[in-house]
């Protein structure tokens, strides 16, 4: 290795540094959360996406619609649909997210955003950005959050990984110092760690979860691991009726799978690469990604989706009618809990656990052997007004 070597590293390593410490003050600056009950209104964005994204999403909204009309009748909360996201429209303004489109979603508090599509090799559109990615970024929504939930099975499990940071936060800027050595870095700052920590800890109070597990890997990865337990422990010491324990991810990996272990958790707080491993992982005890609701939450916005795609095969096959909802309404029940509708909330997931779990009178199969989107959305609905009588 060459000292010019050496030293182009170097200088590529003060410009992450420098860049990573411009967005720790950005970050410093933004304030508190925002506090829904002071709102005179809350916009709620409908962004349907594409594929079967505008089906699903159509089918959420009217069910939230359904359950929020004294709000709407009262003037607190408004629906704005949203309907740029396409791939059509993203690719002919070639962006990830248009312009136009950026500015109303900017103009909501909270997204219902159904699934959109992102380009691959082979694909016939060109090699636009994530609309996902770039929405996080442009929104700063820090918290993906996940729940997963399977009563037969004692499993009630919401993941909170941290967005932003870890070792995807500069995840594209590692450096080739010379043909033989490579180096990526993990960041990890103290306003980034305390916020998502904040966000899972006010989750469990407001839930009645009395269990928040740390997991990392701080025994091996001393310095930004341990950074990040010990920020989230001292935020938990300010929620003492909140249990709060710690946990390698390897072995959190392994005690998912123990019938018995498995069900003291509740929630999860994660860095930003474990994260990603676990939730997919959890989300396969409920029957895969296409079960699951997620949202993404930040200070100022929070966006709420599906957690699987667009589906445009669904599309071709003529078969978009019977997609199933099911995703869209979990995270629907999120943002009722997170703009502070929490019976509202709580109804809706005791409504969908029921349809789901117990009477199981309509079953989406995706095809013509089950029931249409619609047709489900109703029965949500119609268990909704039962259980309030």
């Amino acid at each position: 290795m060459t000292e010019a070597q050496i030293k182009n590293a170097i200088e590529k390593f003060e410009a992450l540094v420098r860049e990573q410490n411009e967005r720790s003050d950005r970050i410093k600056a933004q304030g508190d959360f925002v506090d829904y009950e002071k709102l005179d209104k809350i916009i709620i964005g409908v962004c349907g996406g594409d594929g079967i994204g505008p089906i699903i999403t159509k089918e959420s909204a009217r069910v939230l619609e359904y359950m929020l009309a004294d709000k709407v009748k009262e003037g607190k909360v408004e629906f704005k649909v949203i309907d740029g996201l396409t791939i059509e429209n993203r690719v002919a303004a070639n962006k990830a997210i248009p312009d136009d489109v950026m500015e109303e979603l900017k103009a909501c508090h909270v997204i219902l955003k159904g699934p959109t599509t992102t380009p691959q090799a082979g694909d016939p559109w060109p090699n636009i950005e994530s609309a996902n990615v770039a929405m996080r970024k442009a929104l700063d929504l820090f918290a993906n959050v996940r729940p997963v939930k399977i009563p037969e099975d004692g499993i009630d499990w919401t993941f909170f990984r941290e967005n932003t940071e870890g070792a995807y936060a500069v995840g594209s800027k590692g450096v080739n110092v010379t043909d033989d050595l490579a180096m990526d870095f993990v960041v990890t700052t103290t306003e980034g760690s305390e916020r998502i920590a904040k966000l899972a800890y006010e989750y469990a109070k407001k839930n009645k979860k009395e269990r928040v597990s740390i997991i990392t890997k701080a025994n091996i990865i001393k310095t930004t691991d341990g950074k990040f337990l010990n920020l989230c422990k001292n935020i938990g010491k300010d929620y003492p009726e909140i249990t709060t324990d710690e946990w390698y991810i390897d072995i959190t990996t392994a005690k998912l799978i123990d019938p018995k272990r498995r069900k003291d958790f509740k929630v999860f707080i994660l860095p930003n690469l474990y994260g990603d491993i676990i939730t997919d992982e959890a989300a396969e005890f409920m029957g895969g990604v296409g079960t699951a609701g997620s949202a993404n939450i930040g200070k100022k916005y929070a966006m709420f989706e599906a957690i699987h795609g667009s589906a445009p095969r669904m599309i071709k096959e003529g078969r978009g009618q019977y997609a199933d909802p099911c995703s869209m309404l979990r995270a629907s029940v999120m943002l009722l809990s997170h703009i502070g509708e929490q019976e509202k909330a709580d109804l809706l997931e005791k409504a969908l656990d029921k349809c789901l779990y117990e009477e199981k009178k309509y079953q989406i199969t995706g095809r013509d052997t089950g029931c249409t989107c619609s047709e489900f959305g109703d029965y949500v609905m119609d268990t909704v007004r039962a259980m309030c009588e």
